[in-house]
C-alpha cells in the first residue's frame, strides 16, 4: 500500500451558489471537477487540483474558492509538512521530484533590502513629463577607441544590439511554452523595440519575419540550429547554464514534443529532447572561445554573441574568462529565475542570489580592466520595475524577465508547467488548451507591462537626478541598504542607509 500523501489543496464549493453550469469541469485539464449525473450536482477531486484559479475564475456565480488544506502533519520545526509529503511521494514513486516556475523558499531577496536615493536640493530632480529620459540602450563590446573622419565620429563599434530600454524577454522555447505565447513575446517585443529569446527549441518558421527583436540560442542539444537560424536573429547566445537548475541540462518530454514542435527542434515526434548539462565539445574557455568564432564566422561577423551562465559561487571568476573568450555579452541568471521543470532539490538549493553575483561579476571585470569588453545582462526573479532599476545600479547593462511576462500572459503560478497542462494555453502543446491564450490579447498585455515599467523607469530616474540610463548604470551611490551585513553590503558595494561619512 502506497503512503499517503493528503491533497494539498482543497475545493471549497458553495452549494447555494453553485447552479451546475459546468463551467469548471470543461475549464479544468486536471479533470478535478465533475457533474454527478444522479445527484444533478458538482463535485470535486481535491488530489487532482492545482491551484491554477482557472475555475475560479470563470465561475460565473464565484461559487468556488482554492484553499491550503487544513490538515496536515504533527508540527515539527524540523519536518515541515511539505517535506514530508515530498519524502512520501519519492518513497511512492522512487523518482526525481520535479518543480517548476522558481524557487518558493524563504531565502534572502536582497532586492527587497536594497532602497533608492534621490535628490532634492544641490542635485535637483529631473521632471521625465517635460525633459527628455534617455532609455535606449546598445548590447555589445565597447572597447573601440573613438576615430574621426573630417571631424565626424567613425561608426567603429563591432556588432551591437539596439534595444530602446534596458529589458528584454528572457529564454523559453517554442515547446515548453505554446506557439500562441511565444506569438505573444514575440510581436510584443517587436512592438516594444525591445527583443525577445527563442531558447534551446529553434525557431518556427512563422516567427523568422520577427527577426529583428528575436535573440536564437544554441544550448548543448542544438535543437534547431542551422545557417538560416542563426542568421534569422540580432544576436546568437550560447547556454551554458541557467539560474533554476545549475549544472543540469534540458528536457522537453516526449508528450509536449509533438508536431511542430518536433519539427522546429528537428527531433523525432514523441521523443524526449534531452540537452546535456555539458555541451560535449566545451570544457574550458578556450573550447567556448572556439565556439564563440565559430557562431561569429558562421554569421559573418554581424552578430554579437551572448554566453548565458548561472549565478553560482564563483561567478566572477567564470565571467572573466568568458569576457575573454571573445563573447560580446554575458548574461547571468540567478538561482530564482524560473522554468518549465527542473529537479525540486536543484532548484531549492543550488546557486546564489542574482543581486550579489551581478554585484561581484561586476566589479571584477571593472577591477581587470576589461568591463567595456562585454554587456551585462541579468534575469532570475526581475519582478518589478524597483527589481530592474536596482538591478542596473549595481552593473547590469540590462534585465531577462521570463516569469513576469507569464504572468502578464495569464499563469498563476500553479507550478505544474512539466504535465503540459496549462490552463492558461501557456505551458501546454495540448491545442484546446493553448487557444485559451489569444495571442492579440497577450501582446497587449505584455505590451502594456513594459510601457508601464518604463514609466516607473524614467519617474524614478528623474526622482534621483539623472536623466539617462547610462548615467544610472552601475552607480551604486544611489543605493542604500538595510537589514544587511557587513559583509553582504560589501560585496554589493554599497553603504547602509543613512551611513555617515568619516
Amino acid at each position: 500500500m502506497d503512503l499517503y500523501v493528503h491533497p494539498e489543496f482543497e475545493i471549497v464549493r458553495n452549494e447555494k451558489k453553485c447552479i451546475a453550469c459546468r463551467v469548471c469541469e470543461r475549464q479544468c485539464a486536471n479533470c478535478a471537477h465533475a457533474f454527478d449525473h444522479a445527484s444533478r450536482e458538482m463535485e470535486s477531486f481535491d488530489e487532482k487540483c492545482v491551484n491554477c484559479h482557472r475555475c475560479v475564475t470563470l465561475c460565473p456565480t464565484k461559487a468556488l474558492k482554492i484553499v491550503r488544506n487544513p490538515h496536515d502533519f504533527r508540527a515539527n520545526a524540523n519536518w515541515s509538512g511539505d517535506t514530508i509529503r515530498e519524502l512520501y511521494l519519492q518513497a511512492n514513486t522512487g523518482a526525481v521530484l520535479l518543480s517548476s516556475m522558481g524557487n518558493p523558499r524563504p531565502l534572502p531577496n536582497y532586492f527587497d533590502r536594497i532602497l533608492l536615493n534621490a535628490s532634492q536640493v544641490t542635485n535637483p530632480p529631473i521632471d521625465p513629463l517635460r525633459e527628455p529620459m534617455e532609455t535606449k540602450v546598445f548590447l555589445g563590446k565597447k572597447n573601440v577607441p573613438i576615430q574621426r573622419e573630417n571631424g565626424a565620429l567613425v561608426d567603429n563599434l563591432p556588432p551591437q544590439i539596439p534595444l530602446s530600454m534596458p529589458l528584454m524577454f528572457s529564454a523559453m522555447s517554442y515547446g515548453s511554452i505554446s506557439y500562441n505565447a511565444h506569438a505573444s513575446l514575440a510581436r510584443a517585443a517587436t512592438e516594444l523595440g525591445i527583443c525577445y529569446n527563442t531558447g534551446e527549441g529553434g525557431l518556427h518558421q512563422d516567427f523568422y519575419p520577427y527577426g529583428s527583436n528575436t535573440i536564437v540560442q544554441v544550448a548543448s542539444g542544438r535543437f534547431g540550429v542551422t545557417s538560416s537560424y542563426l542568421m534569422a536573429g540580432a544576436a546568437v547566445e550560447i547556454k551554458m547554464g541557467q539560474g533554476a537548475k545549475p549544472g543540469i541540462g534540458g528536457h522537453l518530454p516526449g508528450h509536449k514534443n509533438v508536431g511542430e514542435v518536433a519539427r522546429t527542434r528537428m527531433t523525432p515526434d514523441g521523443s524526449d529532447a534531452i540537452s546535456p548539462a555539458p555541451h560535449h565539445d566545451i570544457y574550458s574557455i578556450e573550447d567556448l572561445r572556439q565556439l564563440v568564432y565559430s557562431l561569429k564566422e558562421a554569421t559573418g561577423n554581424t552578430k554579437p554573441i551572448i554566453v548565458k551562465i548561472a549565478a553560482v559561487h564563483n561567478v566572477a571568476a567564470i565571467a572573466s574568462g568568458v569576457a575573454r573568450s571573445g563573447a560580446d555579452i554575458i548574461a547571468i541568471d540567478g538561482f530564482r529565475g524560473g522554468t518549465g521543470a527542473a529537479p525540486t532539490r536543484i532548484r531549492d538549493n543550488v546557486g546564489i542570489p542574482i543581486e550579489l553575483a551581478l554585484a561581484s561579476v561586476d566589479q571584477q571585470l571593472r577591477n581587470e580592466g576589461i568591463r567595456d569588453d562585454v554587456s551585462l545582462i541579468v534575469g532570475g526573479s526581475i519582478r518589478s520595475s524597483a527589481d530592474w532599476i536596482k538591478a542596473i545600479a549595481l552593473g547590469a547593462d540590462c534585465c531577462y524577465i521570463a516569469t513576469g511576462a507569464l504572468m502578464a500572459l495569464g499563469c498563476h503560478l500553479c507550478r505544474s508547467c512539466h504535465t503540459g497542462l496549462c490552463n492558461w494555453g501557456i505551458a501546454t502543446q495540448r491545442k484546446d488548451l493553448v487557444r485559451r491564450l489569444n495571442p492579440d490579447i497577450g501582446t497587449r498585455h505584455l505590451v502594456n507591462l513594459v510601457h508601464a515599467w518604463q514609466h516607473e523607469l524614467k519617474e524614478i530616474m528623474g526622482g534621483m537626478g539623472i536623466n539617462s540610463v547610462e548615467a544610472l548604470r552601475g552607480n551604486r551611490l544611489m543605493l542604500r541598504g538595510v537589514g544587511m551585513t557587513t559583509e553582504e553590503l560589501r560585496v554589493l558595494g554599497i553603504e547602509h542607509a543613512a551611513h555617515i561619512n568619516d
